[in-house]
């Protein structure tokens, strides 16, 4: 069922989208990548304050290649979740409700998204070039010294993602496998 949301979100849309829904989002979302984590994490740590505030948002595993004459980016397509899966559940803790990247996510992530009521949303990898259709703005904002692993505010318009883990831990990349061997 094709949902569509605005972000920053409201935790009760969160609530609703099951694993499996394809949702377009629009508004105000933000990129980080391993490098920005890391920055992120370690400001945490020395009680700093950090560049974005988690709440209500949604972090785009993004590091754009560099936009072409006319363009507001380049190919924007989804960073393997994984690499962030250890700085995760502390920014999850401080109000994050979304991640967008690829990939299956650590047993560690999915509690904490279930025990914070978030979503993590895939976004169709090697599709960067289309994805980058919906972004009609990107600034950054932190980090600038990282180039594409910078932070960016990105304006979003229908960026079209799918619900792969729900705020009830179901993951659609268990039970699609389960689903295929049924039909098998």
């Amino acid at each position: 069922m094709d949902k569509y949301i605005s972000a920053p979100v409201k935790s009760e849309e969160l609530l609703d989208l099951r694993s499996g829904d394809m949702v377009y989002i629009t508004g105000t979302i933000y990129t980080a990548r391993d490098a920005a984590h890391k920055r992120i994490s370690e400001a945490l740590e020395k009680k700093e304050t950090i560049p974005i505030s988690l709440k209500n948002n949604i972090i785009y595993y993004l590091g754009p290649s560099p936009a072409r004459e006319g363009k507001v980016i380049g190919s924007a397509g989804p960073t393997t979740s994984s690499r962030m899966d250890k700085y995760t559940p502390e920014l999850l803790d401080l109000g994050l409700k979304g991640m967008i990247g690829k990939g299956k996510r650590s047993k560690e992530v999915i509690n904490s998204i279930v025990k914070n009521g978030c979503v993590y949303f895939a976004a169709i990898g090697g599709a960067g070039a289309l994805l980058s259709k919906c972004i009609k703005k990107s600034t950054v904002i932190a980090y600038d010294d990282l180039g594409t692993e910078a932070i960016r505010e990105l304006e979003i318009e229908n960026l079209p993602v799918v619900v792969v883990i729900d705020s009830k831990g179901n993951n659609l990349y268990e039970t699609a496998v389960g689903e295929y061997c049924e039909l098998d």
